[in-house]
């Protein structure tokens, strides 16, 4: 007789992935992909390290699920700003200072995130966020240049321009020797100031006004 998976087993199983998905995510939040070993997850989750191999095939199938889901959480966040209401220089600025916002508060993730070597596999997933902002601040320029608020010449190259002035600005002040210099009293860079430099810049480039002031409130959590 053939064995069938039970519905309650197929609940566990799902249970049990989602468990060692979130404690994944701990660890890379912590310590970075780096942290990330199937051993210490195995100790972290309570379970056999084998148990981990029959949920993912090795540790960059893993990475690669742990950063899609953290980074299908950032684009939904900022695709709620963009795609609100407002000008569209304006939702661009807020979308910027939360994107900041959120990186600051989870700096060893937005770096991991961001600009820490990783697998292939998590590079993979990499390249595709990118586009997936991309995507988002293509439809945001159409909107400006609709509007004339922005001067672009071509929606696509900008929307990639854009992408890449965020995540270069933000590398410098979220890696780990600036967080060390900051934690020190030594840092040269603190949020406020790469929170508006980065929204100058990117509306200027754009060739929009600039916003109201608009202080950059830097969140309590340090990471």
């Amino acid at each position: 007789m053939a064995y069938r998976t039970t519905a309650s087993r197929i609940d566990r199983d799902q249970a049990l992935r989602r468990h060692i998905l979130a404690c994944a995510h701990a660890r890379v939040v912590e310590g970075g992909f780096a942290a990330l070993t199937m051993q210490a997850l195995a100790e972290d989750a309570g379970i056999a390290t084998g148990s981990l191999y029959r949920h993912f095939g090795n540790k960059g199938e893993l990475a690669a699920e742990v950063f899609a889901q953290a980074s299908q959480l950032e684009v939904d966040s900022l695709a709620k700003v963009l795609q609100g209401e407002g000008p569209a220089a304006e939702r661009l600025a807020r979308g910027l200072r939360q994107f900041a916002a959120r990186a600051w508060h989870s700096r060893r993730l937005a770096f991991a995130l961001i600009a820490e070597p990783v697998d292939p596999a998590v590079d993979e997933q990499r390249l595709l966020y990118r586009e997936a902002y991309a995507d988002l601040f293509c439809r945001l320029l159409e909107e400006g240049r609709a509007s004339g608020e922005f001067q672009v010449p071509s929606i696509s190259l900008t929307a990639a321009c854009l992408v890449g002035a965020i995540a270069e600005s933000m590398v410098g002040p979220l890696s780990p020797p600036a967080r060390a210099l900051r934690e020190a009293g030594h840092g040269q860079d603190d949020f406020e100031s790469v929170c508006s430099n980065l929204v100058i810049f990117c509306l200027r480039a754009l060739g929009a006004g600039q916003p109201a002031p608009e202080t950059c409130d830097e969140p309590a959590r340090v990471r």
